[in-house]
């Protein structure tokens, strides 16, 4: 049986779809520059309604070699210090942007009634690690420094992203504790990309599904490790004390490269006295909540992590 065979029949079609339109997913091209047009392209093609309830303001903020750019999401006529959502997208480390996960930062920010602050990063393999989680660092830093101006309750502070953003999202989160940085008041990262191993039995599974496959992960993982040895900030799975992480949330789908990695993890943030709440969907594929919005299993996704966030910030 193929794992394709384990996929939720009602958010099947739109992967169908991207397979028929890109045979082989995303990682068949080989160009990377190529592939982040293609990406791009695909997601500008995707009309998404603006929401009268949000106001976006870009600004840029330093980071740790020149300025990078910033996303802040407030919802419209909220008075008052609200709670503050810190927001990291994904693409593996070598994809991916703001615009991207516009739409998403844009939800968020409506539902839950929070200032949302998207951050963006510099990618591999043109900015290895350690640049993609020191952008995000600073920018957390920043974020924290100007609550009061962004209208923030700095004593209510999240840390959201998926896939890649996930693992940057865990990355900040050590980063911050080690350093002594931002209190953090929960994080949620999302079918986190944690591990460059990939020896997991479900990193063996996912040979073609078509989105973020074992081939396409073991690539990214090389590119953003540029030939260096990884430390815990690069993958937080190597990290050998996960004490004093903040409260966390985890979900990942059961068809999903990342599944078992990202069990084990939330495993180990509760043994090491983390409190985590850990969701492992049936029939999800990785991002399927995005591609197949309209599924009801993708509908109880979204529902869950808004519950989680809006819980974790009363």
């Amino acid at each position: 049986m193929s794992a394709r065979d384990l996929i939720d029949p009602e958010s099947r079609g739109p992967l169908d779809m991207l397979l028929e339109m890109i045979p082989g997913g995303f990682n068949s091209i080989p160009d990377i520059v190529r592939r982040r047009e293609v990406v791009s392209g695909l997601l500008a093609g995707m009309e998404v309604p603006e929401n009268p309830n949000v106001v976006k303001e870009d600004r840029t903020v330093p980071g740790p070699d020149g300025e990078i750019p910033v996303r802040i999401y407030r919802p419209v006529g909220a008075a008052g210090q609200l709670p503050g959502i810190y927001f990291i997208h994904g693409g593996g480390m070598i994809l991916g942007d703001i615009d991207g996960e516009d739409a998403t930062a844009t939800m968020i920010c409506d539902r839950v009634g929070a200032v949302v602050v998207s951050v963006g990063y510099r990618l591999a393999p043109e900015h290895p690690h350690p640049a993609p989680v020191e952008d995000c660092y600073a920018g957390l830093v920043w974020t924290a420094k100007n609550a009061a101006d962004l209208g923030m309750d700095p004593a209510r502070l999240a840390l959201y992203g998926g896939s890649a953003g996930g693992g940057l999202v865990i990355g900040v989160a050590l980063l911050a504790r080690d350093r002594g940085g931002p209190a953090i008041t929960f994080m949620m990262p999302i079918y986190p990309m944690i591990d460059d191993r990939n020896e997991t039995p479900s990193s063996h599974e996912i040979t073609d599904v078509g989105l973020w496959d074992r081939a396409g992960n073991i690539e990214a993982w090389a590119w953003y490790l540029g030939g260096k040895e990884p430390d815990q900030y690069a993958a937080p799975a190597r990290a050998e004390d996960l004490s004093g992480l903040p409260p966390t949330y985890i979900d990942v789908g059961t068809v999903d490269l990342f599944r078992d990695e990202d069990i084990a993890f939330a495993q180990r943030l509760m043994q090491a006295g983390v409190p985590t709440e850990l969701h492992v969907n049936p029939g999800s594929y990785h991002a399927s909540e995005n591609f197949a919005g309209e599924a009801a299993l993708s509908r109880r996704i979204w529902d869950q992590r808004i519950d989680a966030l809006r819980r974790a910030l009363a």
